[in-house]
C-alpha cells in the first residue's frame, strides 16, 4: 500500500474512533440528564433539613454551566439537593464539589441521595465541620455555596477569599436583597457590597441568593 493511501486510513480510522468515542459520551450525558431529572422530579417537595428551593437549585447550576466553572465547593450539604444541582452541572464542565456537613445524620442521607440521583463520582463529601475544614482546604476553587450558619457567613467568606480564583463566584443562601436577614446574614452581604474587587447582586426568586463575581484579587 502506498504510503499517501496509509495516511489517508489512518486518518480515517482516527476520525471513527473520535466519533464512536463522542457518541459514548454524549449517550452517557443524556442518561445521566434523564437519571437526575428523574430524582429531582421524584423528590419534588420532598426536601427539608434546610435544602434549597427548586429555583435556587436551577440558579446555581446555570451559573456553573455559563462560566464554565469545574472547582466548587459547598459549604452545609444539608441531605444534599443543592449537591445534586451543583453536581450535575460539574458533570458536564468536567469539575468536581466538595460539600461539607457536620451533622451525621444529614451527611448519610446525602451520600444516599448523590448515589441514586448519579452524581457520586463529581462530588468529595465531607462530614465535618466547615468552622476548621474550610481553613485547611487547599482550593483553588471557582465556585462557592454558603448554606450552612449564618452567623459565620462572614467567617467563611473571609476564609474563602484567598483561594477563589479571580473570574469565580461566591454564592449564599437565605440573603435578603435588602441587607436585613437573620443571623449574620445582613453583615455577610454588607461588606461583601463593599468590596470594590467584587460585583454582587441578590436574586430573590427563590430562598434568595446572593451572586458575587470576583473581579480582581483587591
Amino acid at each position: 500500500m502506498k504510503p499517501k493511501y496509509v495516511i489517508t486510513a489512518l486518518i480515517m480510522m482516527l476520525l471513527m474512533i473520535h466519533y464512536e468515542s463522542s457518541a459514548q459520551s454524549a449517550k452517557a450525558e443524556n442518561n445521566l440528564d434523564e437519571k437526575v431529572k428523574k430524582f429531582l422530579n421524584d423528590h419534588s417537595g420532598r426536601w427539608y433539613d434546610m435544602n434549597v428551593p427548586f429555583t435556587d437549585g436551577q440558579l446555581i447550576y446555570d451559573i456553573i454551566i455559563k462560566n464554565n466553572y469545574k472547582s466548587a465547593l459547598e459549604i452545609g450539604t444539608s441531605t444534599g439537593h443543592s449537591g445534586i444541582w451543583i453536581a450535575w452541572a460539574l458533570s458536564k464542565t468536567g469539575g468536581k464539589l466538595t460539600t461539607i456537613d457536620i451533622d451525621e445524620t444529614r451527611h448519610k442521607e446525602a451520600l444516599k441521595n448523590f448515589k441514586e440521583a448519579g452524581v457520586s463520582e463529581f462530588i468529595d463529601a465531607r462530614l465535618a465541620d466547615a468552622h476548621t475544614l474550610v481553613k485547611q482546604l487547599n482550593g483553588p476553587f471557582d465556585f462557592v455555596f454558603s448554606d450552612a450558619d449564618k452567623e459565620w457567613y462572614k467567617n467563611y467568606f473571609l476564609d474563602v477569599d484567598p483561594k477563589l480564583k479571580i473570574g469565580g463566584c461566591f454564592t449564599a443562601h437565605n440573603i435578603s436583597g435588602r441587607g436585613r436577614g437573620y443571623g449574620g446574614t445582613g453583615e455577610f452581604l454588607e461588606y461583601i457590597r463593599s468590596l470594590k474587587n467584587y460585583e454582587t447582586t441578590v436574586n430573590s426568586s427563590g430562598g434568595g441568593v446572593s451572586v458575587s463575581y470576583k473581579k480582581a484579587d483587591k
